[in-house]
């Protein structure tokens, strides 16, 4: 128990992650944090995304799966390394809890830039309710553009947030990014060789790390445990 959150460690496959999370299903009225560790790696597709965006071949050659959430945004690569991933359940009712969507991300993002400060990383932001930053490739990959309560380093976002909800409450998935390297993501998706250049090309200049941001400090790098128990700390 950390202060009024319940805390779990859920290791399991990536399709099974975002399936179901029985804790919240078996007593949805208690607030929970699951530090998720994947056993697999898995292309992750938003919830409106057609299954084509992934070149299925590509994928089962490399013996990676292909998952879709129940939440939107673009696709994300999950790898049992990267990124740190911390999903949160909030109950309806609780003095957290938002009907607006939009301003729902706002506590949680706020939490995620103060675990962010924590670790000693410079000009970390967070975006408003209002509207985000949109890159041509907002669509395709989940990184490739900030939304709501999504925090950036210096410019270059690393925190995504997505969500999904029922009549008990609301499932925050979050990713903490820890090497930004696109290019497994990239040969999985369905592109031209010119259109994985040019979504590499643009999205170098918007997504980072952690651990990109913090290499050669007088502390040493950030290390993706240093990350999780940041988060913790900075819960409300």
């Amino acid at each position: 128990m950390r202060a009024t959150w319940l805390v779990e460690e859920r290791e399991a496959t990536p399709f099974e992650l975002h399936a179901s999370w029985p804790a919240t299903d078996q007593d949805p009225g208690v607030r929970r944090i699951a530090i998720c560790r994947p056993t697999g790696t898995a292309v992750v597709i938003g919830s409106t995304q057609p299954t084509e965006v992934v070149d299925a071949e590509a994928a089962r050659s490399a013996g990676i799966d292909i998952v879709r959430r129940r939440s939107g945004g673009g696709a994300v690569l999950v790898t049992p390394d990267d990124p740190v991933w911390v999903d949160i359940w909030l109950p309806t009712g609780d003095p957290r809890w938002s009907a607006d969507v939009t301003a729902a991300f706002g506590w949680l993002g706020t939490a995620w830039a103060a675990a962010l400060d924590r670790l000693g990383l410079d000009g970390v932001e967070v975006q408003g309710a209002g509207p985000g930053t949109c890159t041509r490739w907002s669509s395709l990959v989940c990184f490739g553009g900030v939304g709501a309560g999504e925090v950036s380093v210096r410019g270059r976002k690393v925190v995504g947030l997505a969500q999904r909800r029922n009549r008990q409450g609301a499932w925050f998935h979050t990713a903490c990014v820890a090497h930004w390297d696109p290019t497994l993501l990239l040969e999985l998706l369905d592109l031209s060789p010119g259109e994985r250049a040019a979504v590499s090309d643009g999205l170098a200049g918007v997504v980072t790390g952690v651990v990109d941001e913090s290499t050669g400090r007088s502390g040493g790098a950030v290390t993706t445990a240093a990350v999780v128990s940041a988060l913790l700390e900075s819960l409300p």
